[in-house]
């Protein structure tokens, strides 16, 4: 058995074991040794990250937050995936920029974090992506730094109320912000290869409008204005809401519908009035369960 795990705010403190059948209940339930639901590439992220060939995503399995309207539901909150050895891993990563990856994108890694700093050890040829939901101890991510180029973490609440409700976090603000803090000391600002308008280092903050949130939505937006120059993050305001996970239930009736036009078009207008100029904003087709992938071991 491990020291009790302690990597993110949760400080949950069990013990985890290295295989997932002898691992005891935690926040994220999972063990050790990564758990992996798909591997492949990946279209539907940022331009500047999926380019034309796409993005070498490896979804783990588990979560260390779940929101009750997470759109990747099946794997964050449920049994679903394979557990693979750190070889295994590391196996992927090449079999994935084999077939044209742009660069490796761990999509909530934040639980996984040891396994996956074993399995980039002598690094790789392409940018890793540590692609995180923002809720992680700055002490852990440092243990990242020289290994991970780009951060893409979500700044989901600006507001602990609406992060307590919807995650049972009361302190998501404060530790996503030294998170974020954190990303960027390791990255600097953004840099981009000019030949392919890719992405090679940096921090994207994404932040997903939520049924009702209007007002997070500009806090967050005025947070991330006031935080960094225009030239050192991206910010992604994302339209791709829909009624996923626990939503449906009736302790969350608030967000069993979709963005309105009306509430994305105070966003947007708030985005653009905030002299904050790298980044991107999502269309209304984004809201489209066509873009969640099928978690069914592809890759693996």
């Amino acid at each position: 058995m491990s020291d009790k795990c302690l990597l993110c705010p949760r400080k949950c403190g069990v013990k985890r074991a290295e295989n997932l059948c002898c691992t005891l209940p935690g926040v994220c339930a999972s063990p050790l040794n990564p758990v992996v639901a798909r591997a492949g590439l990946h279209h539907w992220e940022e331009p500047v990250i999926s380019g034309e060939r796409g993005s070498g995503a490896v979804f783990f399995t588990g979560c260390n937050l779940h929101c009750v309207f997470c759109q990747n539901h099946d794997i964050s909150s449920a049994p679903a995936g394979k557990e693979i050895s750190v070889a295994r891993l590391r196996e992927i990563y090449f079999e994935l920029i084999a077939q044209g990856a742009h660069n490796i994108n761990l999509v909530t890694p934040t639980h996984f974090t040891d396994a996956i700093l074993s399995s980039l050890e002598g690094g790789l040829p392409v940018p890793v992506v540590w692609n995180s939901n923002g809720y992680e101890f700055a002490a852990s991510l440092r243990k990242l730094s020289g290994k991970v180029q780009i951060f893409l973490p979500d700044l989901k609440y600006a507001d602990n109320a609406l992060a307590w409700r919807y995650s049972r976090t009361p302190d998501y603000f404060e530790r996503a912000l030294e998170a974020i803090d954190e990303m960027y000391q390791q990255t600097g600002p953004w840099q981009m290869d000019e030949e392919t308008g890719l992405l090679r280092s940096g921090v994207v903050i994404r932040h997903l409008i939520l049924p009702g949130c209007v007002e997070n939505s500009k806090k967050v937006i005025d947070f991330v204005a006031r935080r960094f120059k225009n030239g050192e993050v991206f910010f992604s305001l994302m339209r791709q809401y829909l009624p996923c996970g626990k939503v449906s239930e009736s302790s969350f009736p608030e967000l069993n519908r979709r963005v309105t036009d009306e509430e994305y078009q105070e966003v947007e207008d708030h985005l653009f009035a905030s002299g904050i100029e790298d980044g991107f904003v999502q269309d209304a087709e984004s809201a489209s369960g066509d873009f969640i992938p099928h978690f069914d071991g592809t890759g693996v």
